[in-house]
């Protein structure tokens, strides 16, 4: 048994299924996530007029999901040079699921990069560029690429080009989200760069609003975006930048829905004004921002010497 196999058994205990379920995820990235894909589809197209369909999916969100990341919080976790480690009910004001919340990076300077299963699963729609896009953060995760996903182009990346790859994804529009998912541990470590016309779980949570407009596969950053209407140009940019719909324009006038916006930053990273801007939106889950995890980590210490 590969070294990576190994750690990955240790990982789960007693769950010996969930180490199978994990060991197939990865070593069958892209056909386990092209069969997802279809299943959505024959449920959006078949199955939605059954009600039994919203409480399956919020089940399976509560399982599988993502965190929109802003540039500076992906920046954060691509830099990292110390280990995280933040098991936490609290965790969920970070990221709103039951299931599948913890924040544990180890030795996050070791990172992964291999071909993206939803831009493979949909590359005879449409080509959106690079496939080589999904990032492993942390050696256990990172190592278990390298050891067994060498026909998905796994290889090794350091920090500076991970984030060089961040950087040339989001100038296409490419939305960062940070993963988890139970079978894998519960964990966060696999960053991608989604486009959003390939990404299953973006479309995923296309399809499930088919059925209820409060179900979702990705939580916002934790971020709005404020807009300097004095500086802006009204070019429209932004709007064509926001996948979300958060920002329109209707007979030149601008609108946004604070609501829709998932904070991804990118409409701030492509106005050619630089009159956008974020800020922290208290009436949303919190950013996974490392800094402020690691002042969660400091003081569950304290609380745990009084």
């Amino acid at each position: 048994m590969k070294k990576s196999t190994m750690a990955m058994f240790r990982k789960h205990g007693w769950r010996i299924d969930r180490f199978i379920h994990n060991y197939l995820y990865f070593v069958f990235y892209h056909p386990y996530v092209r069969l997802v894909y279809l299943q959505f589809v024959v449920a959006a197209r078949y199955l939605s007029r059954f009600r039994i369909m919203a409480p399956v999916l919020r089940t399976a969100f509560n399982r599988y999901h993502s965190k929109v990341l802003s540039a500076g919080n992906v920046r954060k976790i691509l830099t990292l040079e110390e280990d995280i480690h933040l098991i936490s009910e609290n965790n969920r004001q970070i990221i709103p699921y039951q299931y599948a919340t913890d924040i544990i990076l180890r030795n996050p300077g070791h990172i992964a990069v291999m071909d993206c299963p939803c831009k493979q699963a949909r590359a005879t729609e449409h080509s959106c560029g690079e496939l080589n896009s999904c990032l492993a953060v942390g050696e256990t995760l990172a190592q278990f690429w390298l050891e067994h996903c060498e026909k998905y182009h796994a290889r090794r990346i350091t920090q500076q080009e991970a984030m060089e790859l961040v950087r040339s994804l989001r100038k296409k529009g490419h939305v960062t989200q940070a993963f988890f998912k139970v079978a894998t541990g519960g964990q966060t470590g696999v960053i991608c760069n989604c486009c959003p016309r390939c990404c299953v779980s973006l479309e995923s949570t296309k399809l499930a609003r088919l059925w209820n407009d409060n179900l979702s596969m990705n939580t916002e950053s934790g971020y709005s975006v404020i807009h300097n209407a004095d500086a802006c140009k009204q070019c429209g940019a932004c709007a064509a930048v926001c996948h979300f719909g958060a920002i329109r324009f209707n007979d030149g006038l601008r609108t946004y829905d604070r609501k829709l916006c998932m904070g991804c930053e990118l409409c701030v990273e492509h106005c050619p004004e630089g009159c956008l801007s974020l800020y922290q939106d208290r009436e949303k889950s919190l950013p996974l921002d490392m800094d402020l995890v690691r002042e969660r980590i400091c003081s569950q210490k304290d609380s745990h010497h009084d």
